[in-house]
């Protein structure tokens, strides 16, 4: 009877230790549960950015070249590229949708032929539809994406940091990680734009002709908007919740305090 009871005695006081040491570890944290919660909320906000941001750089419906229906022919020629490749298809005018005067939308089914960009590894421009690419532009918007892809990497780390082991301080890191990351997004959104108009420019003087081109922007680029906008607006979110408390308290009292 004598043991039982000392085992059960060092049971508790093994219990009181670990919930004692759990206790100190909140303490040590200095994240309350309601902090805790909303940074959980901002770090979701920015998740769905995240998954945006690598959809767009990793897909390559930025923008859609078409050509013009030819009464002769029974296909047609449309483009679709991104940041890294480009893929020419050949489309019945059959699956055209009636009164569309150009080819397209690129996602008809047809023949497609896909390559990657040579200006990454040769250095060489590519050509589509007898116009050629101007590859520093190009590459100015592959490496700006990048860059934003590297900073929201570190700024879901510091939030992670933050919530595991109570790292206050790299909670104003992450914010401004996220910032950026969106901003660079959206800059190299615009620069690829840039690229796409360059790209119309520049024909070909050699045979065959170049045919006329319309383009149209399509959801990877609107993807990439969004990532852009999503990733600020979780940034600022963050932000927010490393600025001292007592001036939103003056801006917006209790409910007790105006009874009183």
């Amino acid at each position: 009877m004598m043991m039982w009871s000392n085992f059960l005695m060092q049971e508790e006081d093994r219990r009181r230790g670990m919930s004692g040491q759990r206790a100190r570890g909140q303490h040590k944290s200095g994240l309350s549960p309601e902090q805790e919660g909303k940074i959980k909320l901002a770090l979701l906000l920015t998740s769905v950015g995240a998954t945006l941001a690598v959809l767009a750089v990793g897909t390559e419906f930025w923008v859609e070249l078409n050509t013009f229906k030819a009464n002769d022919s029974a296909v047609c020629d449309a483009a679709h590229l991104g940041l890294w490749k480009m893929c020419t298809k050949r489309l019945w005018q059959a699956d055209v949708p009636v009164g569309r005067e150009t080819c397209g939308p690129a996602a008809l089914p047809g023949e497609a032929n896909c390559t990657y960009f040579k200006f990454f590894t040769t250095g060489e421009n590519a050509r589509i539809f007898q116009r050629t690419t101007k590859k520093e532009v190009n590459l100015a918007a592959a490496v700006v994406a990048v860059v934003g892809l590297v900073f929201m990497a570190l700024g879901c780390l510091c939030v992670i940091m933050v919530l595991s082991k109570g790292a206050e301080s790299l909670l104003r890191v992450g914010a401004v990680c996220f910032g950026l990351s969106g901003l660079l997004l959206l800059v190299s959104l615009e620069v690829f734009r840039h690229s796409v108009r360059a790209l119309l420019q520049r024909v070909s003087p050699e045979p065959p002709p170049a045919p006329a081109l319309t383009y149209e922007y399509s959801w990877s680029l609107g993807c990439g908007v969004g990532a852009g906008l999503v990733l600020m607006l979780g940034g600022g979110c963050l932000l927010l919740l490393t600025l001292p408390p007592w001036p939103w308290g003056s801006l917006c009292p209790k409910q007790g305090h105006r009874a009183t």
